[in-house]
């Protein structure tokens, strides 16, 4: 005869994370997403400012930085990879690019090889396919689809770091459904990449091939399908919470705020312009700049009047906040001030052929938005899930 017991050892209620250290450390929370998207940005505007090779590489090793020390095990923070082999692609499309289409050599390039030459109509003068392709040339290119490539992986970054969903609740009455479309459309990517994941993973346990052309065809075809069948799910929950709705705006309302809103973005692209170009009218700079962005904020004004939300539990701003946006603008506001070093040094020439230098000014402003991996407050653990109590039988 056997006595039934059950473990108390086991029945212990479970553990949600790290109990509060009282020693001086800061306690696990998440941090404003706004705050890692304007960081992220901030990043990008910065890395647009440069093709230097040596400090589009530091760029790189900040981001991995920062996410190694602040992402969370959310399934949208582990899709980072899959930007650097986007960053990849990115590079090596555009050398192929600068080969095939080769703009001749000069005597002093240094020759690396030979593509046959395919001639062009009359009508596509200009545009050379085939023919000689130096090593200046493959650099330049290279170079290019370097700053192009660590600007996707800022925005890969802001999409590891940041949770989409919960940027929704500090958008503007006017810009929410439109943040909607927004954020289903970032959460794209991260969906996939776990689909990816749970098909890759369900090969592995049925020993499957996992690896190699042939296992893409079986990895495709159920990501598809549960992307479809998640994309209908999301248009009847959408359906049923009234998106699309027109509202009691008026058509003139509409269209007036329609109207300001198309006129605003206009007047900031045009004044983007001006800052950019040297040579553009004077009306082109700041003026502009600033009449856009009077005309979207009266857009938002107006838009926003028919529409009234509510937030529940809103996200803190604090000092961490702050200080993780302002690492990134300052890093950005560094490189355009051109302030303690030379601009040559952000945009080395190619000729003569030689290593680029780091200039430290421009490696300092990058560092410093680097500091966002500390200054940030470390992720909340994931949630243990309770153990059941154990029954165990004993002789009796």
């Amino acid at each position: 005869m056997t006595r039934t017991t059950i473990s108390t050892q086991a029945a212990k209620p479970p553990v949600s994370g790290p109990a509060p250290d009282t020693g001086g450390r800061r306690l696990p929370r998440t941090l404003h997403p706004v705050a890692w998207w304007i960081w992220a940005l901030a990043l990008a505007t910065a890395v647009s400012r440069t093709n230097n090779p040596l400090l589009l590489f530091l760029v790189l090793a900040v981001l991995g930085y920062v996410i190694t020390m602040r992402r969370t095990e959310a399934p949208w923070a582990r899709g980072f990879k899959y930007y650097l082999y986007l960053a990849l692609t990115v590079v090596a499309i555009r050398v192929t690019f600068r080969a095939v289409f080769a703009t001749g050599i000069t005597p002093r390039d240094h020759f690396l090889f030979s593509l046959p030459h395919i001639p062009t109509p009359d009508w596509y003068a200009g545009i050379q396919l085939g023919g000689p392709v130096s090593l200046e040339a493959l650099l330049s290119a290279a170079t290019d689809g370097l700053r192009l490539a660590c600007m996707l992986c800022c925005i890969g970054a802001a999409n590891t770091l940041a949770n989409p969903k919960r940027a929704l609740r500090v958008l503007p009455g006017a810009l929410y459904e439109l943040g909607v479309a927004v954020t289903v459309s970032l959460s794209v990517a991260p969906q996939l990449v776990q689909s990816v994941q749970r098909v890759h993973r369900a090969k592995r346990l049925r020993a499957g091939r996992s690896k190699g052309l042939r296992a893409l065809r079986g990895i495709i075809v159920p990501v598809l399908e549960d992307a479809l069948e998640r994309s209908l799910r999301l248009a009847a929950a959408m359906d049923s919470r009234g998106y699309g709705r027109g509202g009691t705006a008026t058509r003139r309302s509409r269209r007036l705020t329609g109207a300001l809103m198309l006129l605003g973005m206009c007047g900031l692209c045009a004044g983007t312009y001006g800052l950019l170009d040297a040579t553009a009218p004077k009306l082109l700079g700041l003026p502009a700049m600033g009449a856009g962005a009077v005309l979207c904020f009266a857009g938002l004004r107006l838009g926003g009047r028919r529409i009234t939300r509510t937030s529940y539990r809103p996200d803190p701003w604090h000092f961490a906040e702050w200080a993780v946006a302002g690492c990134g603008v300052l890093s950005a506001v560094l490189l355009f001030a051109n302030v303690g070093f030379n601009a040559a040094e952000l945009n080395p020439s190619i000729y003569p052929l030689s290593w680029p230098t780091l200039p430290l000014v421009p490696a300092a402003a990058i560092l410093l938005a680097g500091t966002a991996g500390f200054l940030a407050p470390p992720p909340a653990a994931p949630a243990r899930a309770a153990v059941p109590p154990q029954r165990t039988e004993e002789p009796k």
